[in-house]
């Protein structure tokens, strides 16, 4: 067995690429050795600013000798398929073997070295690389032919043991000599073996280690703050791109003018982390603090100089930062928000400002229709308001600040404080793990938002398909469900996207609005016959998707949108189902439920059926025994005499349902759902005995009609709870 060393040596790779290609690169090379035969005891891969590299533990020394078998044609196939198949596998007919009427060449291939096939391998894997964006360089680069990496490629060190596995590509030949850090190490350093890689430069002051890399930026800035009595504003994102930036990282603190406190923090963070990935600190009481912790490459002889360099630089970003937030409060949000007209939201749907008209409309009806428990004329006004940053210098240099930098704005303008939260944080929640607003103007404008979106892209046909889904359509129905259901928000789904047609051509010019609402118009009549195709139907989609992930079975979310789209609602007669199906009573009473269902539907019997026999009219029968007889409802509205004595198991079950129906009715209208629950269980018992004791298909033509109009019973008084057919089991 033999350790495979490969170092890759080129100019600065990005930060952002590291990771990915120190994946491709173990994925390449175990490829490679799996087609050739071979296979590493373990594979690990490195990657620094300016080498990518791999070694493999445990290779065979050579590939074992194998032999290939290729199926041909039959005996007294045709000359030329037999022809075809020699050529492929390059034999004569006399070196075939023939077994079971049929050809086959076998070619014994014997083993080879490793380092042979390394030496093929490595070329194959640098030109295979698949980097996100490479380039060409050099007199070579006049064709396209020429290497491709994604820097200039300097160097490749491939080491079999203490061995060079010799190579090349483009001029450059394979050795053991690579480079130690630009500034602090000097001349070339040679590579013994795969096992002194690591010290080898370590001693040259480089950390081949992306995660010790990672260690070390982590700890050194929280220690650097916490030596000046800060606390470090953790940033992993950032740690990942200072370690893909440095060979020997060292954290530095500096300090900035306090002046520059006066912008916003989120303002002088992203200052910090964007333009110069530094990292921000926050003193005892949790403010922000005129401190930034700088990653360093060097070991400084003198640390004060780099800090003072690297100060220098931010303080020129911060000065951008303050005349960008002092500009734009030169105007108010209102002047602001004229702008938007300059800029087009979607071709088919007009501008930003025609957005914010129908938001403005839809938010004030949300409120006014105790939807949201908003103030109507707070929820109009911050929704005239909530785009208009998106036209400032701030934003303009930092769009991660949209509706953040308006909520300050409306704040320093004085405007109401509803106002400035709901600017702020409409956009909320964008992802699962964003907070949910809360306040009801900021849900109103939120809700409106997002509503407005998805109509508007349903009525112009831009639904998302498949993987596909470029206005994040899918992310707005998840942030609906969720201001809906965090916020205890009661309406139909189904009735109040219908309602919201009214105003959603609000902004756009009389024919373009019209055909908009009649799009909007022909979507919602088009869901009940679709199924599926509709907004409604994409909502509570999102909600099962949603739903899943949280545990909650997807059947028997659509056992109760078949009854109810009131979203609070549905989730939780949803909770209510799953806690009782998952019962001994749910699962018995689910079971009763199917084989009821299943004879109805042999009979041909729903709930618009006559009973044979019997004058639902009347609501009267002669019998026998008129007095023993119990009362039955073949459908809600029909309720007759039995003209027979009932068997003790049909007059238990008769009797079950007239006290278990309402109970579960009425239930089910004051949103008890675990008494709905309760109340279907006392007729798992009867259900049961029933179908042991009765013959539903009775000789008896009248018998027969009300057994069947007793089931029927049983199967409506279930569905006032749930629609039991789409429950799998």
């Amino acid at each position: 067995m033999a350790d495979f060393l490969l170092e890759l040596r080129c100019e600065e790779i990005p930060a952002r690429m590291q990771p990915k290609a120190k994946e491709d690169l173990a994925r390449l090379f175990a490829d490679a050795l799996a087609k050739a035969g071979l296979a590493a005891g373990l594979i690990e891969t490195f990657a620094t600013p300016r080498r990518l590299a791999l070694i493999a533990k445990d290779l065979p020394l050579a590939t074992t000798a194998v032999s290939e078998e290729t199926k041909g044609p039959k005996v007294g196939a045709p000359p030329q398929a037999l022809e075809g198949f020699l050529r492929k596998v390059g034999l004569n007919a006399e070196q075939l073997t023939e077994r079971d009427g049929v050809y086959f060449a076998v070619v014994e291939k014997p083993g080879r070295d490793t380092a042979e096939v390394l030496a093929e391998t490595i070329p194959a894997i640098i030109r295979a690389f698949p980097w996100p964006k490479s380039m060409r360089w050099g007199a070579a680069s006049i064709t396209t032919e020429s290497l491709r990496w994604v820097r200039p490629l300097s160097g490749i060190i491939a080491l079999l043991d203490d061995a060079v596995v010799l190579c090349g590509i483009d001029g450059i030949v394979s050795g053991r000599t690579t480079e130690g850090h630009r500034f602090h190490h000097s001349g070339p350093v040679d590579i013994a073996n795969a096992g002194a890689y690591i010290e080898t430069l370590r001693a040259a002051h480089v950390i081949v280690h992306f995660s010790e890399r990672c260690k070390l930026i982590r700890e050194g800035a929280a220690k650097a703050a916490a030596e000046a009595g800060l606390t470090l504003v953790a940033d992993e994102g950032l740690v990942i791109e200072n370690a893909g930036l440095t060979e020997w990282p060292v954290p530095l603190l500096g300090r900035f003018d306090e002046a520059f406190l006066n912008v916003p923090p989120e303002v002088i963070q992203l200052t910090a982390r964007v333009n110069q990935k530094y990292f921000v600190c926050e003193d005892s009481a949790g403010k922000l603090a005129n401190a930034f912790v700088c990653t360093a490459n060097i070991d400084a002889i003198d640390p004060a100089v780099v800090v003072d360099g690297n100060r220098k630089v931010l303080a020129a970003r911060l000065s951008d930062a303050r005349f960008f937030w002092e500009q734009d409060q030169k105007k108010t949000l209102a002047e602001h928000a004229k702008g938007l007209e300059r800029i087009t939201f979607h071709e088919k749907l007009g501008t930003v400002a025609d957005k914010v008209e129908r938001v403005a409309k839809l938010a004030r009806w949300l409120c006014e229709e105790g939807i949201v428990a908003g103030n109507p004329d707070l929820a109009e006004h911050a929704a005239r308001l909530c785009k208009a940053d998106l036209v400032t210098e701030m934003v303009g240099e930092f769009p991660e600040l949209q509706g953040l930098m308006g909520g300050y704005y409306a704040a320093k303008e004085g405007l109401p404080q509803e106002v400035a939260e709901a600017i702020r944080d409409h956009y909320k929640p964008v992802g699962q793990g964003d907070d949910v607003p809360t306040a009801p103007v900021t849900v109103a404008v939120s809700l409106a938002d997002k509503l407005d979106t998805l109509m508007c892209f349903f009525a112009i046909d831009e639904k998302p398909t498949g993987s596909k889904d470029p206005f994040a359509l899918r992310r707005a129905a998840l942030s609906v469900i969720r201001l809906v259901l965090e916020n205890g928000l009661r309406f139909s789904v189904d009735s109040t996207l219908e309602t919201m047609t009214d105003v959603i051509s609000m902004g756009r010019r009389d024919d373009e609005g019209q055909a908009c609402r009649d799009d909007l118009d022909a979507l919602l009549l088009n869901e009940i016959a679709s199924g599926s195709a509709g907004l409604h139907w994409f909502i509570l989609d999102r909600l099962k998707v949603q739903q899943r992930d949280a545990g909650i079975r997807h059947d028997l979310v659509d056992a109760v949108i078949a009854k109810d789209d009131d979203l609070v609602r549905l989730l939780a007669r949803v909770h209510a189902l799953q806690a009782f199906v998952t019962t001994e009573d749910g699962t018995n009473l689910l079971a009763g439920y199917k084989r009821a269902a299943n004879i109805l539907k042999k009979e041909g019997w729903d709930a618009q059926s006559r009973l044979p026999g019997l004058d639902p009219g009347s609501r009267s029968l002669s019998g026998d025994d008129e007095e023993a007889g119990s009362r039955l409802g073949g459908r809600d509205d029909v309720v007759v005499q039995l003209s027979y004595t009932p068997e003790p198991a049909e007059a238990a079950l008769i009797d079950a349902l007239a006290a278990a129906a309402p109970r579960a009715a009425d239930a089910v209208g004051e949103e008890r759902f675990a008494d709905a629950m309760a109340a279907l269980a006392t007729l798992r018992a009867p259900i049961d005995r029933f179908f042991e004791e009765v013959i539903v298909n009775d000789a008896d033509a009248n018998k027969r009609a009300a057994r069947l109009a007793l089931l029927a019973r049983f199967r409506n008084a279930v569905h006032r709870v749930a629609d039991f057919s789409r429950i799998e089991g």
